[in-house]
C-alpha cells in the first residue's frame, strides 16, 4: 500500500503470496509479521487480503529513513499503521479505514512501517515511543 516510489509494473488484482516472516516484540506483545522489503512487495502490501490473524502484521522495510506515504488502494480490511525510526522506535500510529483516495503520510522520516489489524496497537496499550525488538 506504499504510494510513492511505485514500481513501473502494474499491480495484479490478487493478493501476493505470503512473504518471509519475522517475530517482533513490542512492549511485551508478540507479533508475527510478513516482511515486505522489495519495491514490488511494498507496493502490493496487504492489497486484496480478506483477513489477517489477530497477532499478525506486515513490516515494510526501506533502505534508510525517509518520508513515507501509504494508501488503502485495493485494501479490504481496516488497518492501523505505525511509522518506525531506524532505531526501531514507533514515531506515530494512524488508523486507516477501507476506501480509496486516502493518503497517510509520516510526520517524520521513517525506515519502517508496520501494518496490523485496526485497533491492535490500542488494544495492546502500544503508543508512540514504544521500542520494537526483532526476535
Amino acid at each position: 500500500m506504499f504510494a510513492s516510489h511505485l514500481p513501473a509494473r502494474a499491480a495484479t488484482d490478487s493478493a501476493q503470496p505470503p512473504l518471509p516472516t519475522v517475530s517482533l516484540l513490542i512492549d511485551g506483545k508478540a507479533l508475527e509479521t510478513e516482511v515486505a522489503s522489495t519495491s514490488q512487495q511494498r507496493y502490493m502490501g496487504l492489497s486484496f487480503r480478506r483477513s489477517m490473524g489477530e497477532n499478525e502484521g506486515m513490516l515494510f522495510v526501506y533502505d534508510g529513513e525517509r518520508p513515507l506515504t501509504f494508501t488503502m488502494r485495493n485494501t479490504l480490511i481496516p488497518l492501523s499503521i505505525a511509522f518506525i525510526s531506524e532505531d526501531m522506535v514507533i514515531n506515530e500510529i494512524h488508523d486507516m479505514n477501507v476506501g480509496p483516495n486516502q493518503l497517510f503520510d509520516s510526520r517524520a522520516p521513517a525506515k519502517f512501517a508496520l501494518e496490523v489489524n485496526q485497533g491492535w496497537f490500542e488494544d495492546n496499550g502500544i503508543e508512540a515511543g514504544a521500542q520494537i525488538v526483532m526476535q
